[in-house]
């Protein structure tokens, strides 16, 4: 377990160091963030890498595209305001709350699963996958994980991301390939460490993203190395946009692809674009452990997406394990619990 001074002089050089280095000498302070959604390159001290296979962001002569993981890392990330606004329910185990959090100038929503006795408790920030914002209701989604991990004396802050329940709108994020969900996840784990609540131990706090959410947490180890102290992935997406595009998009000839595509070009017009918004460009970033779990009949996301990224973090020299679940499919049926002790003793290993 790795312990962490929660100052903002911190926070930032987390952020940042790889770009635009931390000086112990001054204030810490960073430039100003792009408002959410904005497409002005940042003003940081950084400015956009030439990606490859395996490359940190690093100075040069252009701006950076605020639209990918240079943009995200050259942002500072902020996360406070952590509040409880309802209790939701009351369990032998823990009790349920409504929250609230800010999140790099936005209000997100979300719930959050409190144990019941003494704290404190080391906490996950639960990222969930793809459901319509339309039908989305706050804390929908990874159900039985959230009641799981708190009986499991875990704090559990499943955020709901932007644009969803009671969360502030950011009209640019679907076309900006949803990259503000990661700023949602990071900035959940800040407010979670912040929020001074004496049953949440700031210093062991994990990920679990499921899906889509799964996309997320790959982006967040990238975006912000050091933040949390492991992470867990089911059955996730592919770490590069530009195939969850053609898989989930284009064969459906789905609206959004067209504006995506007219926004920042195709892969083939603009392939800089892609390599720059996928996580694995920077891989060599990542310094947490890895757990992801895959079913073999998972249709949704082919589980060939994850042999490649395990495959991917291996080369890098990376903390990865790949767990394989024959038969299982997406969501995973009568394999969830072996999968579920798995995740448990992961966790314990490295938060406890």
């Amino acid at each position: 377990m790795r312990r962490r001074r929660s100052t903002a002089t911190t926070t930032a050089c987390l952020v940042l160091a790889a770009l635009a280095g931390c000086s112990g000498g001054g204030d810490g302070s960073a430039p100003p963030a792009a408002p959410s959604g904005s497409r002005t390159p940042a003003t940081a001290a950084a400015t956009a890498p030439a990606p490859t296979s395996s490359a940190s962001p690093s100075p040069s002569a252009s701006p950076v595209d605020p639209v990918s993981i240079p943009g995200l890392v050259a942002r500072e990330h902020r996360g406070s305001g952590l509040r409880t606004t309802a209790v939701l329910a009351r369990t032998d185990a823990y009790t349920r709350y409504a929250v609230t959090y800010r999140a790099n100038g936005l209000t997100v929503s979300g719930v959050m699963n409190v144990p019941r006795g003494r704290g404190p408790f080391p906490a996950l920030v639960l990222a969930h996958g793809y459901i319509d914002p339309a039908v989305y209701t706050s804390g929908r989604g990874l159900a039985r994980e959230q009641d799981l991990l708190a009986r499991e004396g875990y704090v559990v802050l499943h955020t709901d991301y932007r644009n969803h329940a009671g969360s502030d709108r950011d009209p640019d994020n679907d076309v900006d390939l949803r990259l503000g969900y990661t700023e949602d996840t990071i900035g959940a784990v800040l407010a979670l460490r912040g929020s001074g609540r004496p049953e949440v131990d700031g210093d062991r706090i994990g990920l679990l993203g499921r899906s889509m959410g799964g996309g997320v947490v790959y982006n967040t180890l990238v975006v912000a190395p050091g933040l949390v102290d492991a992470a867990v992935v089911f059955a996730p997406v592919s770490p590069r946009p530009e195939e969850n595009l053609e898989h989930f998009r284009r064969g459906e000839d789905d609206p959004l692809a067209e504006q995506v595509e007219a926004e920042h070009g195709s892969p083939e017009e603009n392939p800089a674009f892609w390599r720059a918004a996928s996580p694995l460009t920077y891989v060599d970033r990542v310094t947490e452990p890895l757990l992801i779990h895959h079913g073999t009949a998972d249709t949704v996301c082919p589980p060939r997406w994850s042999r490649r990224t395990a495959a991917a973090f291996e080369k890098a020299g990376k903390d990865v394990e790949l767990r394989m679940y024959e038969g299982e499919g997406h969501t995973f049926g009568p394999r969830w619990p072996d999968s579920m002790d798995v995740t448990l003793a992961f966790f314990g290993r490295h938060l406890r």
